[in-house]
C-alpha cells in the first residue's frame, strides 16, 4: 500500500472488528482456497490518497482462478474478461468512442487516482459472497466515511445495491455521487447501460480543475 494511507488503515486494523476479521481470514487462507493472494487483498491503497479522484465500489472480489489480484472490477492481464467488466467497456465505449481494451487490467485507472475499492475484499474460491458478514463491510464504510470528511470533491460511482447502499456516508453538497444498476449481465440492461456516469465524472472533474480520468 501506499505510504499515504498507513494512518488511516492501521486505525481500523487496530480495531476489534478487524482483529476478528484477520483471525477468520488467517485460518481461511491456510485450509481454503481464496481470492485474491494475501499480497494483493489491499492493492487498490497503492493509490496516492492524496490522488484520489475518482471512487468505484465493487461488491466482492471475482472467485475463478487468476482473476482477482485487488482492485474492484479488474483482472490481470491475459485473463479473460469477466461480463461486468465487458459491460463497463461497452458503456465507457458508447459515451466516449474509445475502444473497447482487449487486457482487463485496470492499474492504469487506479494510476490515475480512481480508487477501485471492493464492499468485500476477499472470497472463497467459487463461492461468491462467501466472505459477506465478516467484517469487510464495516471496514469499507469507514474507509467511505474517512474520504468523505477529509478529501474535497471526489466523484463516486456507485452500481448496484451494495454499492448504492453507501451514499448515505457520503456528503453530496462536497461530492459527487453517481448511482445506477450494477454492470453485471443481470442488471445492466435496468439502467447501468446509458447511465453517462463516465462523461459525467469527467465533465465534473473539469468543472473542479482536476484532470479527468482517460477511461
Amino acid at each position: 500500500m501506499h505510504d499515504s494511507w498507513k494512518p488511516v488503515l492501521k486505525a481500523e486494523f487496530d480495531q476489534p472488528y478487524f482483529k476478528e476479521l484477520s483471525e477468520f481470514l488467517h485460518i481461511a487462507y491456510e485450509k481454503k482456497k481464496i481470492f485474491p493472494p494475501k499480497q494483493q487483498v489491499f492493492s487498490a491503497f497503492t493509490t496516492d490518497l492524496n490522488d484520489v479522484k475518482v471512487v468505484i465500489i465493487g461488491q466482492d472480489p471475482y472467485h475463478g482462478p487468476g482473476q482477482a489480484h485487488g482492485l474492484a472490477f479488474s483482472v490481470r492481464d491475459g485473463i479473460e474478461l469477466p461480463p461486468s467488466l465487458q459491460n463497463i467497456f461497452k458503456e465507457i465505449h458508447e459515451e466516449t468512442g474509445a475502444p473497447i481494451p482487449t487486457s482487463g487490467n485496470l492499474t492504469r485507472w487506479a494510476e490515475q487516482g480512481v480508487l477501485l475499492l471492493n464492499n468485500v475484499l476477499t472470497v472463497e474460491a467459487h463461492l461468491a459472497g462467501s466472505h459477506r458478514g465478516k467484517g469487510w463491510e464495516t471496514f469499507t464504510e469507514h474507509i467511505i466515511k474517512y474520504l468523505n470528511e477529509h478529501a474535497d470533491h471526489l466523484v463516486f460511482l456507485l452500481w448496484g445495491r451494495d454499492a448504492r447502499n453507501k451514499a448515505t456516508l457520503i456528503d453530496k453538497s462536497k461530492h459527487l455521487v453517481l448511482e445506477s444498476a450494477h454492470p453485471s449481465p443481470l442488471s445492466a440492461y435496468n439502467g447501468f447501460f446509458g447511465n453517462g456516469h463516465f462523461v459525467k465524472c469527467n465533465e465534473q472533474l473539469e468543472k473542479w480543475g482536476k484532470t479527468p480520468i482517460n477511461w
